[in-house]
């Protein structure tokens, strides 16, 4: 039996990149012999991962990237209802990309992969930028902190989310962790 394969959407959220990336090139050595990353970064994504400096490092430690061209190019939708990927991550995951599964809008590669991938009973887990009520601070690739006030409506979006069948919220990058144990171990 080959390795299995699962497909991380990244968004345009700046929040937990670093913390994402850094858990995400652990469980790949982790896991190496057990399960192919394939990286799928939406447009808003790839801008991110560039202003964040962790482009090359994406494409360095993982051996499939692909950038989206639109909502069905990369063909991820597909692959995922083909039953190709054992689940879908998307981390982290813009309040725009939540609002969108959660109102059914796949517009965008990841949002029309993960509400197709729903459709077919693949499970999917989402870690939101925007996860609780409240103030709290993000930092910007220069060091710098940012404050940044997250507003009920975005967090319902979230609550929407959790309780669709087969989709999961996680809290923190840590949380990625316990994913792949679930699955891999």
């Amino acid at each position: 039996m080959g390795k299995r394969k699962i497909a991380w959407g990244i968004t345009g959220a700046g929040d937990k990149i670093l913390e994402t990336m850094k858990v995400m090139k652990k469980i790949k050595k982790e896991y190496e012999d057990k399960v192919d990353i394939e990286v799928f970064i939406s447009k808003s994504g790839d801008q991110v991962v560039k202003y964040y400096g962790i482009s090359s490092d994406i494409e360095t430690n993982f051996d499939k990237v692909w950038v989206e061209i639109n909502a069905n190019a990369p063909f991820l939708a597909g692959n995922i209802q083909l039953g190709k990927y054992e689940f879908m991550l998307i981390a982290p995951t813009t309040s725009n990309t939540v609002a969108k599964i959660a109102m059914r809008m796949g517009d965008t590669l990841i949002s029309n992969a993960a509400i197709m991938g729903q459709k077919a009973d693949v499970p999917l887990y989402i870690l939101p930028s925007d996860y609780e009520e409240g103030v709290t601070i993000t930092q910007l690739p220069d060091g710098k902190d940012l404050k940044i006030t997250i507003r009920k409506e975005d967090v319902d979006h979230v609550k929407k989310l959790s309780k669709m069948y087969d989709t999961f919220i996680i809290k923190e990058p840590e949380d990625i962790g316990d994913v792949f144990e679930k699955y891999f171990v």
